[in-house]
């Protein structure tokens, strides 16, 4: 598998370079240590880096620590991997949250890349830890949608998911950055994501991160997958089912996440183009 040790930009869930989260990719990142790793993902400055060694292990660095899992860094690095020689097909990587089955194909003229989770799982936040949560981002409980319940969602790692009523809730973002930060870490969140429900399969959606350094993602595969996982416990959409999650609209980043749920596979799959960035 050809590889590079050169550091690659791209952005993902877009083909649009102005679109998407961006993210670092090393694709060859055997001469690196964890701080090495971690002084790279600074540098950058991007929500997340990934770095893959030969023998197929990826990991994920914010700005600020490494993380588990990343969606829109795989995505990125397994279209990296095809446009440097590997060319379209099947990968498999190795993640610290579980393997992680990647394919790429090229569809229209573009390489688009889907993930398949690792079992994902839904679990209740306790009512203080939400009132704290709401409190943090400054939404009133009146301003929830009472049809997209509460819940902390893992295909990786945990994101809490909050359903907004309205666009312009959603669209109306201003929240206590160090206040949920310490709420995450406590309760082990990667982000909290919040959702607009626009139609059957339409989702609009935004992931406050302060977590890993910056106040939001742009596109974030690992929510995604963890939003599918959620949306099919609670019986929000059909077994199988076809999601469209919109995010990074309101950031000027638009980008687009295909989430798939089969019926009889538990595992969820997010699918998106990714374009690489001039340095």
């Amino acid at each position: 598998m050809p590889l590079t040790s050169q550091i690659l930009r791209y952005t993902a869930f877009s083909a649009d370079p102005a679109g998407g989260n961006p993210a670092g990719v090393v694709l060859d990142a055997s001469a690196l240590d964890d701080s090495g790793m971690l002084e790279i993902a600074a540098d950058l400055g991007y929500s997340e880096t990934a770095f893959l060694t030969p023998d197929g292990t990826l990991r994920f660095f914010s700005p600020k620590a490494e993380v588990a899992f990343c969606g829109h860094a795989t995505v990125a690095t397994a279209v990296a991997l095809a446009e440097h020689g590997a060319g379209p097909g099947d990968y498999v990587f190795k993640t610290p949250a579980g393997e992680i089955p990647v394919s790429v194909r090229e569809v229209d003229g573009e390489l688009r890349a889907t993930l398949t989770s690792v079992q994902p799982h839904v679990k209740e936040i306790a009512e203080a830890d939400l009132a704290e949560a709401l409190a943090a981002l400054d939404w009133p409980a009146r301003d929830l949608d009472e049809n997209l319940p509460p819940r902390i969602a893992f295909a990786g790692n945990n994101h809490l998911v909050i359903g907004a009523a309205t666009r312009e809730r959603l669209a109306d973002l201003s929240y206590d950055f160090d206040r949920l930060k310490q709420l995450m870490e406590r309760l082990e969140l990667t982000t909290v994501q919040l959702a607009y429900r626009a139609g059957e399969s339409v989702f609009h959606v935004r992931d406050p991160f302060p977590i890993g350094g910056v106040v939001e993602d742009p596109a974030t595969g690992a929510a995604a997958v963890a939003f599918g996982a959620y949306a099919r416990e609670l019986g929000l959409v059909e077994e199988e089912s076809v999601l469209t999650l919109h995010q990074g609209e309101d950031m000027g980043r638009p980008g687009v996440l295909t989430v798939t749920l089969k019926a009889g596979d538990s595992r969820v799959r997010v699918s998106g183009t990714a374009v690489a960035l001039s340095a």
